[in-house]
């Protein structure tokens, strides 16, 4: 087995990691991203729905809120320097019953406080305006300009170019098999294609659905007693037929359903979702990413409440994601665990565990949070 050394080794190349090796190369460190599988982004990070989440729903004064807001106005710059296609088309968040029409103050509130540009409540009336296919039931609606869609690919692919410019490489088919806080530096062991051992002065564990595993496999690290994973697999739905809207709009959460969104994607389909479905306890990647096909009669359903428009038979099953989560089902939303040496005590190592939506939105703020830890 070959042993050396290097200076910043990143575990996982998902959007979190790639931007986390972006930032220590641009500060001048030489990194060395290690990636499980044969391509970057296999999981979460192209799994998703390519927004771009203005930070309305986060809770104030939370990572994923200050993350998010901060993150958001990186990205739209990174895309538009680097040729990643964005698209600023705002979203409606809409309300359909007196029950969410009275919630909408809140989170206008709470948006407001996080510091999104560009927010306002309108009524039923001008959303219609903005939005002539919207349901006449909708009461009121949260008009967020800054809510986008873009290429994420596009974005993962100049993520890597960059930091590979800068010096940095990328070692496929190369798990995180073990790992040891040494006296001057941490030590991780790869299997794969060609095993070695890496002695590293910093550790960026961004290994996505793996991070609380790998970050146990790290003797003499942190081992979060207590702390379990838990997994959501959301699916997606395409309904045919011509674009009836041009923003995102989603529904207004209330107690009964956490609701369905929609968006036209960057290739002009009307997308659908995700709904989000429970796995079972002691569920563990790898998943089945399979989409259940009865589940379109809750699209329907669940769409139909602001787009009565949509039509028997329109919709078809398009793929799905798995959304890691360190709370259970019922329990409230945890915020990102962004776990440095200031928390823990060991030199050079950061975990990152549980980094759900919106962790792409947010990447570039995270990975430059994470390379001013280390």
């Amino acid at each position: 087995m070959d042993t050396f050394e290097a200076d910043a080794v990143v575990i996982g190349a998902g959007a979190v990691g790639l931007a986390c090796a972006r930032a220590l190369a641009l500060k001048g460190r030489d990194v060395l991203v290690l990636e499980a599988a044969s391509a970057i982004a296999t999981e979460t990070s192209s799994r998703n729905s390519e927004v771009i989440h203005a930070g309305l729903y986060y809770a104030t004064g939370s990572l994923k809120a200050r993350l998010c807001v901060e993150g958001r106005r990186k990205l739209y710059a990174y895309c538009a320097a680097h040729g990643v296609e964005a698209h600023q088309c705002g979203k409606l968040v809409v309300a359909v019953d007196d029950h969410e029409a009275a919630a909408t103050p809140a989170l206008l509130k709470r948006a407001l406080d996080n510091g999104v540009e560009g927010c306002r409540l309108v009524d039923g009336a001008e959303a219609r305006r903005l939005e002539p296919a919207l349901s006449p039931e909708v009461r009121v609606a949260i008009h967020s300009e800054t809510s986008g869609l873009f290429d994420s690919h596009g974005y993962f692919l100049a993520l890597q170019g960059e930091f590979e410019d800068r010096g940095g490489a990328l070692a496929f088919n190369s798990p995180a098999v073990r790992g040891e806080v040494l006296k001057d530096g941490i030590e991780v062991e790869t299997g794969g294609d060609s095993p070695a051992r890496i002695k590293a002065r910093t550790v960026i564990n961004a290994a996505g659905h793996h991070a609380l595993r790998v970050s146990r496999l790290i003797v003499g690290g942190p081992q979060y007693a207590g702390l379990n994973m838990h997994w959501v697999k959301g699916s997606y739905f395409i309904a045919s037929g011509r674009a009836a809207f041009a923003r995102l709009i989603y529904p207004m959460h209330n107690q009964a359903t956490q609701g369905l969104h929609l968006a036209i994607d960057l290739g002009g389909r009307t997308r659908l979702g995700p709904d989000a479905e429970w796995l079972a306890d002691g569920a563990r990647p790898p998943f089945d990413y399979e989409v259940d096909s009865s589940r379109v009669e809750h699209f329907y359903r669940e769409v139909r409440r602001y787009w009565p428009g949509l039509k028997d038979g329109a919709l078809t099953p398009d793929y799905s994601g798995v959304r890691p989560k360190i709370v259970a089902r019922g329990e409230p939303s945890a915020d990102f665990l962004i776990d440095g040496p200031e928390r823990h005590g060991v030199p050079g190592l950061v975990n990152l565990i549980g980094i759900e939506s919106p962790g792409l939105t947010s990447s570039l703020a995270i990975g430059e949070m994470v390379a001013d830890m280390v």
